[in-house]
């Protein structure tokens, strides 16, 4: 049985009202009690989304799980599911649908047209705040380029590391080498 789905909620959404919506391939997230809805990714962003994963799977330490598209609940009215993260062992081993910012280390965004102010400025700040300790964007206009940041604990904003636009060689969150090649779909490369 579908439930009736009432557009506007009286007094906004929260993230228990995403439970009782579709799974129709629509990404949806919140920002505090307004419900977002975006287009399913294109391939390119797919592909690099995949690729980042398998590659970032393949060095990550056991006590941690590189996942794909798991919703983050930074608070009952502020939902979002980033393109890659990393998350504990235990959050993972829940098996639950959503996982709290303490149980993230990494947050990954691939940046589209439709979410370019989200990636860039919001979302950023809404992870930093909830203590995420690291973010990397991926912008896709010019090739592949990572922005990696990790989180200042005394400012509670993120600072950027480094800049990677052929190789992404770091030593934190765990020592990570992956060339930006491995992550660029055949047809662009």
């Amino acid at each position: 049985m579908t439930a009736a789905i009432e557009f506007p909620r009286a007094g906004g959404w929260t993230t228990e009202d995403l439970e009782d919506l579709p799974d129709d391939g629509l990404r949806r997230e919140l920002l505090d009690g307004v419900l977002l809805v975006s287009p399913s990714p294109t391939d390119i962003h797919q592909i690099i989304a995949m690729r980042l994963g398998v590659a970032l799977e393949e060095s990550c330490p056991n006590d941690l799980q590189v996942t794909q598209g798991v919703e983050i609940r930074l608070s009952p009215t502020r939902s979002f599911i980033p393109d890659v993260q990393v998350a504990t062992d235990e959050a993972a081993q829940r098996r639950g649908r959503y996982y709290t910012p303490k149980e993230i280390i990494l947050a990954v965004e691939i940046v589209s047209p439709t979410s370019l102010a989200m990636d860039r400025v919001t979302k950023p700040a809404l992870y930093a705040s909830a203590g995420i300790p690291y973010y990397w964007r991926i912008e896709t206009t010019n090739g592949i380029v990572v922005h990696a940041q990790k989180l200042d604990p005394e400012s509670g904003v993120y600072l950027p590391v480094e800049l990677f636009d052929a190789r992404i060689r770091t030593v934190e969150p765990w020592p990570i080498d992956i060339p930006i090649e491995r992550l660029t779909p055949r047809h662009l490369r």
